[in-house]
């Protein structure tokens, strides 16, 4: 009995070594090697795994980062600048920093302003009503209110709007990541600049038909006017057919074309209100008063004396003297 437990236990322990020695010679046969950087510069990375920066996550685009002799066009969308500019220490390369952005909705067909023309009853899908259906409009173009956006936003920086029916983006928790750029089957969802204040201009527009078709469909469309176009004092707006589209790396915000809008068709967000500027009044005008003419003095003129004589002789003599006949 206890030679038998013996033999059992030296038979697993002889298995037990020799798959040892086999899993050693194999582990080292296929070992794959793996940098101790991607590690450090995995750690460096915000770890949201958003795909914002073309990689399936942040191990895959560390790798990218360490493997890469040049990583200046290579950019991480949640970490912003400042976590590249760490990156680039770490390896010693060089990086390009580049403008945040932050993503913008081009389209304002809200309830008021579009009207249904239909009702849609399939799934609640905007990926799978863009395939089978037109959306519940006459716009073809335009947001299809599903949410599909607001789905794959990790960040809570989207939700929909019930008295509109459009996502809203949340600017302040937007991470640039570009998830619901890609989930948007209309690409109506475009990532621009944040410019200081979160200044922004842009066509909130992609209706490509022609201006009548368009404005009966939705009032807030773009009619292809030019009018936006004509009055850019520097060519930022560049005309598509029917259709405006305002380049951000050439604007200068003095939004011109926003008050020529027949529409209201472009969008200017976290601007003052513009000063009314007041009818300047007429000062009244002093009358000048005229000053008293200044006499002039006359020297008094002496009167001349009668001598007593002359004037005795006077009384004496008649003033009619008749003569005799």
């Amino acid at each position: 009995m206890m030679l038998s437990i013996l033999y059992s236990a030296i038979l697993l322990a002889s298995i037990g070594i020799v798959a040892a020695i086999i899993l050693y010679v194999v582990s080292k046969k296929f070992y794959v090697y793996e940098d101790p950087l991607i590690a450090e510069v995995d750690e460096i990375l915000p770890a949201a795994n958003c795909g914002g920066c073309g990689s399936p996550g942040c191990k895959a685009f560390a790798e990218r980062l360490v493997t890469s002799e040049d990583i200046s066009e290579l950019f991480c969308p949640v970490g912003g600048n400042d976590v590249m500019k760490e990156v680039a220490s770490l390896l010693g390369k060089e990086v390009k920093e580049q403008d945040p952005t932050v993503a913008v909705l081009r389209c304002q067909g809200g309830c008021d302003v579009r009207p249904k023309t239909t009702i849609y009853q399939g799934p609640r899908s905007c990926a799978i009503s863009s395939l089978v259906y037109g959306g519940e409009t006459d716009c073809q173009y335009g947001c299809l209110g599903d949410g599909d956006c607001v789905d794959v936003c990790d960040f809570d920086a989207m939700y929909m709007d019930e008295t509109t029916g459009l996502p809203v983006i949340i600017t302040d928790k937007c991470t640039s990541c570009g998830a619901c750029v890609k989930a948007c089957p209309r690409d109506i969802i475009e990532m621009r600049p944040r410019n200081k204040r979160d200044l922004k201009i842009f066509v909130g527009c992609l209706n490509e038909d022609k201006g009548g078709i368009a404005r009966k469909a939705c009032s807030v469309a773009c009619i292809g006017c030019s009018k936006c176009e004509d009055i850019c004092p520097k060519d930022a707006v560049v005309m598509t057919d029917t259709l405006a589209y305002i380049d951000p790396e050439v604007c200068t915000l003095c939004r011109k074309c926003v008050e020529v809008c027949p529409t209201d068709s472009i969008i200017e967000t976290n601007f003052p209100p513009k000063k009314v500027k007041k009818p300047k009044e007429d000062k009244p005008v002093a009358k000048k008063t005229e000053k008293p003419a200044i006499k002039e003095k006359t020297k008094p003129v002496a009167k001349k004396e009668v001598k007593p004589e002359v004037k005795a002789k006077a009384e004496v003599e008649p003033e009619n003297p008749s003569k005799d006949a």
